[in-house]
């Protein structure tokens, strides 16, 4: 059956009675694909009926049906084109989100989460506005809908009785974790049928709640829901579904911990209840993540002031022993970075000393939190940035580089890009214990070296390769590793190079600026835009420092161009960007 499927029409033309069938089929296929590739498991085991009974309903892509977040979206590419899965989350496969580039039914490389509504929103009143009116459908899970652009987006709509809006509620009461806060509590009462609902009182329909599992009841209402709506016969409208995220596959329904929201390749057993791990090399190298985790545990027990704060990622970015040992210092916000910025400068306001971690990506979300509510009041909040960087396999929206270019923008702000995991600790460490204001650590994502140690330190920072000092290389965070491998192949050409770590990356120091004047060539090296980071406020600080008549040393700032960047993995985007060791002994040759 699954091989005649190639578009929603075929979807469209199967007796009902074989959807159940699909359904497994379905299920089956994408625990091969995610155990051979990696991906996100848990989710899309989750909406297989719903996904079966939306193109049963709505006629994509004429109406569009708006992912939130697209991690959710691998069953709807099977059902439009893709039905293997070819190569997902690899360098010139599948994306693990919706992509234009691969279908006309993908509408919004949606992997932020809560902008599903305003985007269906936003189509289909575009459709009213030129005489073309359509159903849109936003598929949003309740974690996204503690987001604040997700309520804002409930109450514009709610104010537009005359849309065509399906919201599909994706209830399964978690995001990576169990949903947390009073939205989750009104759900959870819903669910049990004890309240009334609040979508009604603000104006909009309801329907549900609704088995998530049984696709013919799924496409019974939602296929009703949109004739009507086609009619003129009823208003925007949320269609409340619950869920079970991992469902059909036992390890991830047992998995205490997200369901196995996301997992990297695994072997299937002979059930499919079975996981078995696939062979992997020894780890000696904890992540960044449990290195913060770990630091993040040793600071709070030092300091009662110390309060983590997450943003519905407590496990993801390492809080979890956190958690475990001191839960009443962990706060977790939901889906909801701009609050979480917020609520730190509050809780720093009234005397604590909060540490709130998001992935790098996600902080482009609340920089005028950071910029007009803690670093315009000084207050002492530490962000830390997990993913900063080139991160790989998730795509354009995932790459965390522009936190660097972001950052140079606010005043007071200090920030960190520890090389290694010991210098993490120490950046930490020394952020939380002082009273100097606002201050932001960078890590990347994978292993953390243990340590890469220094030659000596100075004020302008640590020098960890030093043949001489024709060319200086200050290299930023996980870029220490690329410049130490370029600066060997340059001394055995002799050409003499010295590699800086500066630790504090930004605003750049003084004494790292004397050092780069006294160079021949300066490079620096950051994951992050080339443009705008701290190569550009290097280049800035030295020309506004150099004497008169004397002039300025050769300049190269390595770093990510204007454009999106693909999914592939770390070292092939760097590969790409001209930003590995080859890249950087060519250009270091050409301007000596």
């Amino acid at each position: 059956m699954f091989e005649d499927i190639s578009t929603p029409q075929d979807v469209r033309s199967l007796p009902a009675k074989q959807l159940p069938e699909l359904a497994r089929e379905l299920r089956a296929r994408l625990l091969a694909a995610v155990a051979e590739n990696g991906g996100h498991l848990g989710p899309n085991l989750g909406v297989v009926e719903l996904t079966i009974a939306l193109h049963r309903a709505v006629r994509s892509p004429e109406e569009p049906i708006v992912f939130d977040t697209g991690h959710q979206s691998y069953v709807h590419k099977m059902l439009t084109g893709r039905a293997e899965l070819s190569q997902l989350r690899r360098e010139g496969g599948v994306s693990g989100y919706p992509s234009r580039a691969e279908s006309e039914h993908d509408v919004v490389e949606n992997s932020h989460a809560s902008g599903s509504i305003g985007w269906a929103h936003g189509i289909e009143r575009a459709g009213r506005l030129l005489g073309t009116p359509r159903v849109a459908v936003a598929v949003i899970g309740d974690g996204a809908l503690t987001g604040g652009v997700a309520l804002e987006a409930l109450n514009n709509l709610a104010a537009d009785p005359a849309s065509r809006t399906i919201v599909v509620l994706n209830d399964n009461a978690r995001s990576y974790a169990p949903t947390i806060g009073g939205l989750a509590a009104h759900l959870a009462e819903l669910r049990s049928g004890a309240a009334p609902d609040i979508f009604t009182q603000l104006g909009l329909g309801y329907v549900g709640p609704l088995d998530g599992h049984d696709v013919n009841t799924l496409e019974r209402e939602l296929c009703a829901l949109a004739t009507r709506m086609r009619a003129g016969e009823a208003g925007p409208t949320v269609v409340h579904v619950v869920t079970r995220k991992g469902n059909g596959f036992n390890r991830a329904e047992e998995d205490v911990l997200d369901q196995m929201h996301a997992t990297g390749p695994f072997q299937l057993g002979e059930h499919d209840g079975e996981k078995v791990a696939a062979p992997q090399d020894v780890k000696n190298e904890l992540s960044w993540s449990e290195v913060f985790g770990q630091a993040a545990l040793e600071e709070a027990r030092k300091d009662p002031r110390t309060v983590a704060i997450s943003a519905a990622m407590v496990d993801p970015v390492g809080f979890t022993p956190l958690q475990e040992e001191l839960p009443e210092r962990v706060l977790d916000v939901g889906i909801a970075e701009q609050e979480a910025l917020v609520h730190a400068a509050g809780l720093a306001r009234g005397g604590m000393r909060p540490l709130v971690a998001l992935y790098s990506t996600f902080m482009n979300r609340a920089f005028d939190q950071l910029l007009l509510d803690i670093a315009l009041h000084k207050e002492n909040v530490t962000v830390a940035l997990d993913r900063a960087g080139i991160t790989g396999e998730d795509g354009p929206s995932h790459h965390g580089v522009w936190d660097l270019a972001l950052a140079a923008r606010v005043p007071g702000l200090r920030v960190a890009a520890p090389r290694d995991a010991k210098r993490l600790r120490e950046a930490l460490a020394g952020f939380l214990a002082d009273d100097e204001g606002p201050a932001l650590l960078r890590y990347s994502k994978g292993s953390a070296p243990t340590e890469i140690p220094s030659l000596h330190a100075d004020s302008a920072g640590e020098v960890v390769f030093s043949s001489g000092h024709d060319a200086l290389l200050v290299a930023v965070g996980a870029m220490v590793p690329t410049a130490i491998a370029a600066a060997e192949e340059l001394a055995r050409e002799g050409i003499r190079v010295e590699v800086v770590d500066p630790l504090q990356a930004l605003p750049v120091g003084e004494a790292l600026v004397e050092r780069a004047l006294s160079a021949r060539a300066v490079f620096t090296l950051e994951d992050g835009l080339a443009e705008g980071g701290v190569g550009t406020a290097l280049l800035s600080a030295m020309a506004a420092a150099c004497p008169a008549g004397q002039t300025l040393p050769r300049f190269h700032a390595f770093g990510v161009g204007g454009e999106f960047l693909p999914h592939a993995s770390r070292a092939r985007v760097l590969t790409l960007e001209g930003m590995d060791a080859p890249a950087v002994v060519r250009k270091v040759r050409e301007l000596i």
